[in-house]
This record gives C-alpha cells, structure tokens and sequence, in this order.
C-alpha cells in the first residue's frame, strides 16, 4: 500500500468481521448512514456475477472505465521491487480503498474477507468494528475449533478502537472479551451491555417482516422493521445500529429517524434474493451450517409454500455434513450439482452422504442447467425452489435465469 501512497489512511472507516452476516451488516450499516445525507463506501466480497459489485459509493458500482484504470495502476505498483506478488483478493482490496479517496467518501464501511488478523483489510484504522456470528467455516486456514476461529477474527481489534458483537456461545465470548481487554479496545455486544430484542410480525399490508427494538448509548430505536428476512438479519440489524451509535459518538452527524428511512431500501444480491416467478426461484449463498440452519429457518417465517426444491452445490472442504443435516429438515426434494469451482464438492458424494441421514428424495444433476430442468418437472406454481450452499453457485443461477 505504501508504493500507492496509503490510501486506507486517507478515509474514514468501518469494519465488519464475522462468520456470517458479514455482508448484510455492512449493506444495513451503510443504509443507515447514507440516509443522513453521507457519502458512504461500502466493500463487500464475494461477487455474485461482477467483480465490480464488491466496491461501491452510495449503493452504485464503480464504473468499468474507473476499475480497469485503477487495476491497472495496482498491477504496475506490484511490479515494483520489493512488492512482492499480491492476491486477487488484496489488489481488489487496493482498487476499492483508491476508489474511496477518489470519490471523497465520507466514510466507508468494510467487510473482511477471511478471518482477520491476516486479512487484506486489517490495514485500516477504523472509527467502529463490528463482529456478526461466529461459526465454523475456511477451518483449514482459521482453526478447528470454533474458539480459534475467534481468535482470528479478534486478530483485527486495535487499542481504543470500540468492538460491538452480535451474541456469540459463552466461550466465543470469552476469547473476543479476552482480545478487546489485551487490546485495549472498548467492548460490548447486543443482548448484553445493548438492550436488544426482536419479533416476528405479519400483516396484509406489510407480509411477514421481523422488528427490532435496540437501546443504544445515545439512542432508542423502537419496533424498527429489518429490510432483511430472518431472525439472523435481525440480530446483524441491532449490530449495525449499535456500530451506528459508536459513530455517532465519534462526530459523525446522525438523526435517528433518517437513519430508519435509509434502511428501509436495503438488500443485498444473492441473500434470500427471489429472482423468478413461476415457479418461484429463491437465490442465497448461504455456505457453513450456521447459515443454511438460518435460511431453513427464515425460508420458514417468510415464504408460504406447498414443497420446496433445493438445488444444493458447495465446495469440498466445507462443513459438509453440517449443511445436510440443515436442508434435510426444510427440503422436499434435494438436487445436488457442482458449483462449477475447481474446488466443488461432487455432487455423487453429497447424494450418497445425503441418503445415509435421510429417506427424502435426492437426484444428482449433471449441470445447473439439468437441476433446474429436474425441478422444474418436479414443481408446481405453489412450491418453491431454492439454489443455496455457494455463492459461485447462486452466481451461475442468476446469470443462467437472468440472461
């Protein structure tokens, strides 16, 4: 970054760290200060059908002309001596934070890419950071204990900096506890030291929706409407509100109504996304147990239908039984394919590990293309069908479906 002249220390920030919920906490953090009239980046990964999607400034992508020309300029700065040879990841990385200076950003709000003590990202000096739930997931690079992996997260706390987590199982509490102390950084979490709470609601007018109360320092946000479905987007709301309020108290100019009415039009591509009618056809990259567990669940709160079709793809060195033992409560019938990575699971293993815990059906479809064809057969207008266990994989049903 030095060769580029620093740009992370030339913006205001805010960073996401977590397992899960990463990307929707950075997609509702950034609604809510765009609704007080700021200038917000947001960094996001992965892509889900261009690269470009990851970086953008008040909910719009960087442009093609201004990626290809910055891109090129981090290409020649890593030829440089003594550069070393870096990561698609960390030269994206780069692109987004020169981007950021460039459009005079305001502040920008950053989602680590994996783990975090390692990570591209960890070389801002953020205002606020903020952890979503921690699970298991990418166990051969951060640990095989869920405790290691907070480890790593906690790796990107910083003295006086402020961390807000969303509730996490007592040990995992405990280590990040441990890492703020020896960091000398500001810690608390929603449902503790944040007054939270939540519930399901449906109405004719408004259909099934979840609404958060929060009590913050400086603030009281009462039955706010999460612009996401799912309890879990609930609890990455109250994160995102709770960093807010750190913000605030950090200079940042914030009105609490304005803040809900820039929330309200927050989504984010590939979560829960509907991207057809008839049949319908639900998108989520949902990729670890913990997140498949929470689309079962959200699927189930939101979404009225007869059965539902799981087209089901993730890579090998996932959590594979975990993510079953989760499809196999919500679906009626599981059709398994490839992701299309290098890194794919074969789909004739997941069938096979899929019948030893269930009698429900399963097929194995050649492409994506097939899986669609099977369940199309499979479906009436009623039922629904739901492509899930990796963002490749959404990423492929959406250029397929949407050409």
């Amino acid at each position: 970054m030095a060769v580029i002249d620093n740009p992370q220390r030339k913006f205001k920030s805010a960073h996401v760290v977590g397992t899960k919920g990463k990307g929707s906490t950075v997609a509702m953090l950034a609604g809510l200060l765009r609704g007080n009239d700021l200038k917000v980046g947001m960094y996001t990964s992965p892509h889900i059908m261009d690269v470009r999607e990851r970086i953008s400034v008040n909910g719009a992508p960087i442009s093609e002309s201004a990626f290809t020309r910055l891109i090129a300029e981090v290409a020649k700065a890593a030829k440089k001596p003594r550069v070393g040879e870096p990561t698609y990841f960390e030269m994206v990385t780069a692109v987004a934070f020169l981007y950021f200076v460039e459009a005079g950003v305001d502040i920008a709000v950053i989602e680590a890419g994996l783990g975090g003590r390692l990570d591209a990202t960890n070389i801002i000096h953020p205002e606020v950071i903020g952890v979503t739930n921690i699970s298991l997931d990418h166990m051969e690079l951060l640990g095989r204990t869920v405790d290691k992996i907070a480890a790593e997260k906690a790796g990107v706390f910083k003295q006086g900096v402020a961390v807000i987590s969303s509730p996490q199982r007592p040990s995992v509490d405990g280590v990040l506890r441990a890492a703020a102390e020896k960091s000398q950084a500001p810690f608390s979490t929603t449902g503790k030291e944040h007054v939270f709470s939540y519930r399901f609601e449906s109405s004719r007018e408004a259909g099934p929706h979840t609404r958060i109360c929060v009590t913050t320092p400086t603030s009281h946000f009462e039955h706010v409407r999460a612009p996401m479905m799912g309890d879990h987007q609930a609890i990455n709301c109250a994160l995102a509100l709770g960093m807010l309020d750190v913000l605030k108290s950090r200079g940042f100019t914030i009105d609490d109504r304005k803040s809900v009415d820039g929330l309200a039009g927050v989504s984010l591509p590939g979560r829960m996304e509907l991207i057809r009618e008839g049949p319908r056809v639900l998108v989520d990259g949902a990729h670890n147990a913990a997140s498949v567990d929470a689309l079962m669940r959200a699927i189930g709160q939101n979404i009225p239908y007869d059965s539902m079709v799981i087209i089901f793809g993730c890579q090998r060195d996932k959590d594979i039984p975990g993510m079953l033992r989760h499809i196999r409560i919500g679906a009626d019938k599981v059709i398994f394919t490839t992701t299309g990575s290098p890194r794919s699971a074969d789909p004739v293993e997941l069938a096979a590990r899929f019948t030893e815990m269930s009698s429900k059906m399963c097929q194995v479809a050649e492409d994506l293309s097939d899986a669609f064809s099977i369940a199309a057969r499979a479906v009436s207008r009623e039922d629904l069908i739901c492509v899930t266990g990796s963002f490749y994989l959404v990423g492929r049903a959406k250029r397929l479906l949407t050409k």
